[in-house]
């Protein structure tokens, strides 16, 4: 005779059935939520669909100080970084960036708020511009990409004479990037003995003498 307490058949295909459907999702979701970089055919990289839901790192409020570069709409500028989660997490652990790294810069206009309950003000407007820096140790060994998007949803890698690359190579706190600027990171950094021999000698060089 069948135990009292003994799942009958048709219940236990069931609750077998529903585990496997919540189970499945979960997984899908998982393998969704992993970004790397994606190339076309003809090695332009493509812009991460989604990167505004990455980890947002800091933003900036730039102002031009050279006058070729004061022209209408440009001479005013948010600039928004992004990193894709799975680095995040890795930085977190590490004080430094893993492969296949993705720092997004979003660039905004900025206007006035008008009138406000804060009486003045400068807010964000529409993205003027989209640049991505990628380690991608298959596609540059030792070196991070710069690529510019000018509106476009793939771009080609900036060349290596580039501006970018120097200036980073000589002052990005950690592995050429800006970290100094990322003010949940910096601490990590420092408790990881991270920075850069170029950031530290410029570290030393600006900070105050004691009298």
């Amino acid at each position: 005779m069948d135990s009292m307490f003994t799942t009958p058949k048709p219940i236990l295909l069931s609750l077998l059935a529903l585990s496997l459907v919540g189970i499945s999702p979960a997984k899908k979701a998982n393998v969704k939520s992993r970004e790397s970089p994606e190339y076309t055919a003809d090695g332009q990289i493509r812009l991460p669909e989604h990167y505004r839901e990455w980890v947002w790192l800091s933003s900036d409020f730039l102002t031009a100080f050279d006058p070729a570069n004061m022209q209408a709409g440009e001479h005013r500028l948010f600039n928004n970084f992004f990193v894709n989660p799975e680095a995040y997490k890795a930085f977190l652990q590490t004080g430094t960036w893993p492969d296949k790294t993705m720092l997004v810069v979003e660039q905004r206009a900025a206007e006035d708020m008008g009138p406000s309950p804060n009486h003045k003000g400068i807010c964000q407007s529409s993205v003027i511009g989209i640049d991505l820096h990628v380690k991608d140790e298959a596609r540059v060994p030792g070196k991070w990409a710069f690529f510019d998007f000018k509106g476009n949803p793939t771009a080609s890698m900036m060349p290596l004479t580039a501006r970018c690359y120097s200036r980073h190579d000589a002052r990005g706190a950690v592995d050429t990037t800006s970290v100094q600027f990322y003010p949940t990171l910096l601490p990590i950094a420092k408790n990881k003995a991270t920075f850069s021999p170029a950031y530290l000698r410029e570290s030393e060089s600006v900070a105050p003498t004691t009298k």
